[in-house]
């Protein structure tokens, strides 16, 4: 699948907004944590991947009601679904200047994920968090995501790289005062 850049001026995925909200105390020290003892830009990314995939719980399977979809609030309260962890590696990794996309697929409901730029090509992420049957991991050699969509079953990855998140996304995010209602308005299509 060719990746499609939403925005073609790279900067844009770079970007700071009220989600990606890297300037935020909390990433700027948690980005500075990762980044000890890491060689370069590749292991910075690799550890942060990781450290969002593992250190971060994901709220459904953990049965977490509370809802994060800013990237401080997801570090902070250490718990988010598949956007709003999408949402803090993108930050962390916008943090130390690596552009880093929002993509989605859609499944019975929209999933969301990330790519981040390396070696003049991008390459899709998934820190949902691994769990009996999903073993996502950082790769830059083929991709490694938590699911892999069956067009048979009407599944589709979206090849669009959004520079913030899609508006339905947050939407529904914004909108949700707990992960139970969250469940029962996540997008379906965008």
């Amino acid at each position: 699948m060719e990746l499609i850049q939403q925005n073609p001026d790279l900067s844009a995925y770079l970007a700071a907004d009220e989600v990606i909200d890297h300037h935020h105390p909390r990433v700027r020290k948690t980005a500075a944590q990762l980044a000890k003892g890491v060689a370069d830009s590749y292991g910075y990314a690799r550890a942060a991947f990781e450290y969002i995939r593992d250190g971060i719980t994901h709220s459904q399977d953990v049965g977490d009601p509370r809802v994060t979809w800013r990237a401080s609030d997801v570090l902070e309260q250490g718990t988010g679904i598949c956007y709003a962890k999408a949402h803090a590696l993108a930050a962390l990794l916008r943090a130390e200047d690596i552009p880093t996309a929002l993509c989605y697929q859609r499944f019975d409901v929209v999933h969301g994920l990330v790519a981040v730029r390396f070696r003049g090509a991008w390459h899709r992420q998934d820190p949902r968090g691994n769990k009996a049957g999903v073993d996502a991991r950082f790769s830059l050699d083929g991709e490694r995501l938590a699911f892999v969509p069956d067009p048979a079953a009407g599944e589709a990855d979206d090849p669009t790289l959004h520079a913030a998140p899609h508006p339905a996304v947050l939407a529904a995010l914004r909108a949700a005062p707990d992960r139970a209602h969250l469940w029962r308005t996540l997008p379906v299509a965008l």
